[in-house]
């Protein structure tokens, strides 16, 4: 419940104590400790009202919810019902890919291939691969759940224009191909997937191809004990390259979560164990790293076939003030969008997972992040000092992290010339000692009173006819998908509007778990993809034709996909269209809801004035 600064659940309450509860005397001690409990419990809610300038930010309240009865109505994709074990097992989804109008869905023993065009009304593949595992013997034989025993398709990355990388766990046995994208024809030879695929269906992993190298990150034993970020493939006489096994300095229990190319870096995204954090218990950090593509290692005598450009720092999204309430565990993240004129990645983050549930979306400049990298770095003397930043004289020349050929390090050809003393500071101290600040100090979006977490996110920041607003989408552990209309420009990101709560999981098409593990927007055709383990969802973006002809609903809408024609209709936004419309993103129509009546058109649809008192609060 306490962290060492004095948190209750990660709620800072730095200068204030608990003051004693009074009961009665027949009270006994252990209603009397549940009551303490749950006081503090209340009071953690309070504090960072109290401890903050300005209040703890509200949940946004959902303009309009779309219920069940209209994803009964949305087509559904459950993969190959004959296949063995399906109905129970489901799809057992693990990852999807959109390569221009076509997208591609990895699950178990099998990689769908969804024309997008072709998908309106039914979700029909055009294509399946099929990969099943000839090691179900073997595996049958390590004493892990037979479940496991499948081929589980946990990458799958364009290789290049014409091929598509696949890895599948192959019961047990990683094992990597490469399919031609127009036929799904295998190519060359089956390769080991050690290190570039896990071995079980719920480890993590990802992976990209940059610069004709096959990035990843994973695990790359059966024990799960050797956590990676490995580089293999590409052109000939450049090593392989991995972290330091079993260095919880470099990696403690990751969980990977996404990879990006940008510049001359690749990023990894993860959270981990926090190891500088040395109070009793285990408390997980958000992290971003970075390694050199150009990275050759070190030299024979340190860091030999490992990174030498390999750094990494903690994200931060938290709630300012006084103190501060952090949501510390990263679940997705976005590849690299532009905001503000800026390259920004932005990601959903939920609470430590023994404190108060809630959830927050944060954004982050590339360029704050290459700002910490350039910054101090950060040290633990011994096992039991103090984590502190390394004066800048002890760190040696050309400086730790660089890649060869570039500032400090441009008169080095390669990174196994660097000297031994730069290579030997790297190996111990690839932690940077500042975190990297969210866009403007704040969340975009905070989700506090809901005892479900969010899971997924995608961002469109292209929305609406004059592809000047963005809209994110958020996945949730309860089946849900939140679709918020967010401002991020200047130095504001208030004025967020949660523009519809949509249920999404369909209980009658889909089983088992109701948590989002994946979202694909596909603007061409005016949809959103939601994963689930069982089954693949198509959810139209918007639901503007439910308003029929009350223009004033359409408008109070503030949706930037529906538009109101002059033909005297609510409409979806079609691509081109730029003229003989009236929307009202930012102003307030709520004056105007009375001025039509609900017609069948609108059935599943709620507005905010329509609920009942209960029902709003």
């Amino acid at each position: 419940m306490f962290s060492s600064k004095g948190t209750v659940n990660g709620i800072g309450n730095k200068g204030r104590s608990i003051h004693h509860f009074t009961g009665s005397r027949e009270m006994t001690d252990r209603t009397w400790r549940y009551s303490v409990v749950m006081t503090m419990v209340s009071l953690a809610w309070l504090l960072p009202v109290i401890a903050t300038a300005t209040p703890f930010p509200r949940d946004l309240q959902p303009i309009s919810v779309v219920g069940l009865e209209d994803s009964l109505l949305y087509p559904s994709f459950q993969g190959l019902m004959s296949h063995n074990n399906s109905e129970r097992l489901g799809l057992d989804y693990q990852r999807m890919i959109r390569i221009q109008h076509m997208l591609y869905i990895a699950a178990r023993d099998h990689v769908f291939v969804v024309n997008l065009t072709a998908s309106v009304d039914r979700i029909i593949p055009q294509q399946i691969l099929t990969w099943r595992s000839t090691d179900v013997s073997m595996c049958a034989l390590r004493g892990r759940n037979s479940d496991e025993c499948y081929n589980y398709i946990k990458v799958l990355v364009p290789h290049n224009d014409e091929t598509l990388f696949a890895c599948g766990t192959n019961a047990l046995n990683p094992a990597c191909r490469n399919y031609r994208l127009s036929s799904l024809e295998q190519v060359g030879q089956e390769l080991s997937g050690q290190a570039r695929c896990p071995f079980e269906s719920r480890q993590s992993n990802v992976g990209v191809f940059a610069g004709g190298h096959f990035y990843s990150a994973t695990v790359a034993d059966f024990q799960a004990s050797d956590a990676v970020i490995y580089r293999s493939l590409g052109e000939e006489g450049r090593p392989f390259l991995r972290t330091v096994r079993y260095d919880s300095k470099w990696l403690r229990e990751p969980h990977f979560l996404h990879a990006v190319e940008y510049g001359n870096y690749v990023y990894f995204f993860f959270s981990e164990i926090a190891v500088e954090h040395t109070a009793a218990g285990k408390v997980v950090y958000s992290r971003v790293a970075r390694v050199c593509k150009n990275d050759d290692g070190g030299s024979r005598r340190v860091l030999h076939r490992h990174w030498t450009s390999f750094l990494k720092a903690r994200l931060i999204c938290s709630v300012p003030g006084d103190t501060f309430f952090y949501f510390d565990v990263l679940q997705s993240v976005t590849n690299v969008l532009l905001i503000n004129q800026r390259p920004t990645v932005v990601g959903v983050f939920t609470t430590q997972t023994n404190s108060i549930p809630g959830s927050a979306v944060c954004g982050f400049y590339l360029d704050d992040i290459e700002q910490v990298f350039n910054g101090k770095f950060k040290e633990q003397k011994n096992s039991d000092s103090m984590w502190t930043s390394v004066p800048e004289e002890h760190v040696p020349k050309p400086r730790p992290g660089s890649c060869a050929g570039e500032g400090s390090a441009s008169s080095f050809s390669s990174s196994v010339h660097f000297p031994d003393s730069v290579l030997t500071f790297i190996k111990t101290h690839p932690l940077m000692d500042e975190s990297v600040p969210s866009v403007n100090s704040q969340p975009l979006i905070t989700n506090t009173t809901s005892r479900y977490k969010l899971t997924q996110i995608v961002v469109d920041t292209a929305a609406g006819p004059h592809k000047n607003r963005t809209v994110v989408f958020l996945g949730s552990e309860d089946g849900r998908v939140l679709k918020v209309l967010t401002s991020i420009q200047g130095n504001s990101s208030h004025g967020s509007r949660l523009l519809e709560d949509i249920d999404v999981f369909n209980p009658t098409q889909c089983s088992g778990e109701r948590r989002v593990l994946g979202l694909e927007l596909d603007k061409e055709h005016h949809a959103l993809y939601v994963a689930f383990s069982s089954c693949i969802i198509r959810v139209p973006l918007s639901r503007c034709t439910r308003h029929a002809t009350c223009k004033s609903r359409c408008l109070y809408t503030h949706d930037p996909y529906c538009i109101w024609l002059q033909t005297g209709r609510c409409a979806d936004v079609a691509p081109g269209f730029m003229a003989g419309f009236e929307q009202d993103i930012d102003g307030d129509q709520s004056h105007l809801f009375d001025t039509c009546t609900v017609t069948g058109e609108e059935t599943g649809y709620k507005h905010p004035m329509d609920l009942g008192q209960g029902e709003r609060d």
